[in-house]
């Protein structure tokens, strides 16, 4: 009897299609975030590897980070956006609450209002296009429309097709005004993280967040949880937040991955019959959010790029990181009718769709 080379399994191992498909993706990731960080692209951390994403998933990659891997990083997330927060949120959130309202629901009543036609002129069927414009986090949308019995895979497609058209359209408007501001410094600052206490505490806090996430099964809890958290603490000065630059990288990284990687084949030709007409539905929900902005900096003093990205409906971990490529976006304002407007469609969302269904049954 033929005896086998012990060496052949750890080869395979090696050169499993899983670690081959993961070895292109980070090579892709690190050519298309490098060459859009060379061009000055705002969020080109974020977009590189969502671009990469894409391209390794419609090959045929069958690759997804670790679902703990993305609640971590989601947890950086909110404490990076906790950190940018200046002192004066809570005057300016008392300040502003009746425009947060109004705007928030406007964005709301507007996504509503295109389901609801989609699904009158029975482009998708049932509440698909109602979960599907619903401008919250993309993968809370698409489990809370799975779990309201719209079809999973279409809500997916324009949950992330939103996502990345948001994304784009907001890096090209901070490119063309000049508003992005290059980290010239970052491979200088790149282990740079201040105290190590302040250091311990922060991991601490993404620790927490995650955990509890998980116990209360939140959508996009890690990212809630430890931004207001991470506000309460920095705000009363009993925590510094520290965050190095290489730890910020990875979780632009890892959720630009898990944003690209969901565009497999199959679910594009799942959709692929109305992928225009969602296309456009898109860009119609993009275009009407700039509208509202455009009203937003005629009646208050905030500039065109913050109510832009406060308007926009794309996903809030996104929007965050593109917000903070420029020191001139408030984003305090950004996030806090981004959260406001999460959490309204998190408690709601099922109450409207199902109304919302009604009315286009009847």
């Amino acid at each position: 009897m033929k005896r086998e080379d012990p060496a052949t399994p750890n080869a395979y191992r090696l050169l499993s299609p899983q670690r081959i498909q993961w070895g292109m993706l980070i090579a892709a990731s690190i050519l298309c975030g490098g060459v859009l960080n060379w061009l000055a692209i705002p969020a080109a951390l974020l977009l590189g590897p969502m671009i990469a994403g894409i391209v390794i998933s419609l090959n045929g990659a069958r690759i997804q980070p670790h679902g703990t891997l993305f609640l971590i990083a989601q947890g950086i997330i909110g404490c990076m956006i906790a950190s940018k927060m200046p002192f004066s949120l809570a005057s300016t959130f008392s300040s502003h609450w009746l425009l947060f309202i109004v705007c928030v629901f406007s964005v709301i009543f507007i996504c509503m209002l295109l389901g609801w036609i989609m699904t009158r002129m029975r482009i998708l069927p049932g509440t698909t296009a109602l979960w599907g414009l619903s401008p919250g986090a993309a993968t809370a949308m698409t489990l809370m429309a799975e779990a309201n019995g719209a079809d999973a895979q279409l809500v997916a497609a324009m949950q992330y097709l939103r996502v990345i058209m948001v994304a784009g359209i907001a890096s090209a408007l901070m490119t063309v005004s000049g508003e992005h501001v290059p980290a010239t410094s970052a491979a200088v600052d790149l282990f740079d993280h201040g105290s190590y206490v302040a250091l311990a505490e922060t991991a601490g806090l993404i620790a927490f967040g995650c955990i509890a996430a998980k116990v209360l099964r939140l959508p996009a809890g890690a990212l809630l949880i430890t931004l207001v958290a991470g506000v309460v603490l920095s705000q009363n000065r009993w925590m510094d937040i520290a965050l190095p630059q290489w730890v910020l990288v990875l979780a632009y990284t890892i959720v630009g991955w898990r944003i690209g990687l969901k565009f497999t084949r199959p679910l594009l030709r799942h959709a692929a019959h109305v992928l225009p007409r969602i296309a456009v539905s898109i860009a119609i929900l993009i275009a009407l959010c700039g509208v509202m902005a455009a009203i937003l900096v005629m009646v208050t003093d905030i500039d065109p790029l913050t109510a832009y990205l406060a308007m926009s409906p794309g996903g809030a971990d996104s929007v965050a990181i593109i917000a903070a490529s420029s020191k001139h976006i408030d984003i305090a304002f950004v996030m806090s009718m981004q959260m406001t407007r999460f959490i309204i469609l998190v408690a709601f969302g099922p109450v409207i769709a199902a109304l919302m269904k009604r009315q286009a049954m009847r």
